[in-house]
């Protein structure tokens, strides 16, 4: 079974650090678009970031671009996000999200919830 867990979330000052990890299983971690998705009390899941197959390619919303940076780990089947500058809006909610890479790396951000394996979601909250 597919497993995603993501980890690292906690509460920090606004203009901090913060690092989520995510750690997939159950499938092939080199298949998969990966990427991160956030929700905040009461507000849709929205797109964060995204990561190719290989790492060579990243996307990023334009609410975290500039502050936040994507990475993965195809041998240790793990994909990470460097958040910094944090502000309190960035506080919700963070998914951890897969999608088979033989769809198109531009429609990760928009494609429907159930195109996607999902992490159970680690809480960011960012104090002012």
């Amino acid at each position: 079974q597919v497993q995603l867990v993501e980890s690292g979330g906690g509460l920090v000052q606004a203009g901090g650090s913060l690092r989520l990890s995510c750690a997939a299983s159950g499938l092939t971690f080199s298949s998969y678009t990966m990427g991160w998705f956030r929700a905040a009390p009461g507000k849709e899941r929205e797109f964060v970031a995204a990561i190719s197959w290989s790492g060579t390619s990243t996307n990023y919303a334009d609410s975290v671009k500039g502050r936040f940076t994507i990475v993965r780990d195809n041998g240790k089947n793990t994909v990470n996000l460097q958040m910094n500058s944090l502000k309190p809006e960035d506080t919700a909610t963070y998914y951890c999200a897969a999608r088979n890479r033989v769809r198109s790396f531009s429609a990760f951000a928009t494609a429907p919830l159930s195109d996607y394996y999902w992490g159970q979601g680690t809480q960011v909250t960012v104090s002012s």
